[in-house]
């Protein structure tokens, strides 16, 4: 039987940047076959990988839609309404803040009425 010649590997590859820019990635590493295949089977791998870790992702802050107007707080004369929105997911690892959760707004309803016509005509009397 002849002899086998041992495979002939260049040296690993640095290995790869990671996949990702942030939290869970892969990298890898190659070498290179230096003899010729007729010289014998070589089964050594070429090219491996393995996990890689960043820093995790930033998460943004995310808001559930605006509710519906509040009613005026007012029955009469000027007041305000409010509309609030929920965090659905609280930023993280740098992510954007959450904007405003409560709006306010001015409403008018219908004009106060200051008495009635009679107490002014009463008043009027009492001088």
């Amino acid at each position: 039987l002849p002899d086998t010649i041992p495979c002939l590997l260049s040296p690993w590859s640095e290995w790869s940047d990671c996949s990702v820019t942030c939290g869970k990635g892969m990298r890898t590493r190659q070498r290179m076959l230096k003899s010729a295949a007729e010289l014998g089977d070589c089964n050594e791998e070429l090219e491996q990988a393995e996990k890689c870790m960043l820093p995790e992702c930033p998460i943004d802050c995310e808001l559930t839609e605006w509710s519906q107007w509040s009613e005026c707080n007012t029955s009469c004369g000027k007041g305000h309404m409010i509309r609030t929105r929920m965090i659905k997911i609280e930023p993280q690892f740098g992510g954007t803040a959450c904007p405003e959760t409560v709006q306010r707004t001015k409403c008018r309803v219908r004009k106060c009425l200051r008495g009635t016509g009679m107490e002014k005509r009463r008043w009027k009397e009492a001088r």
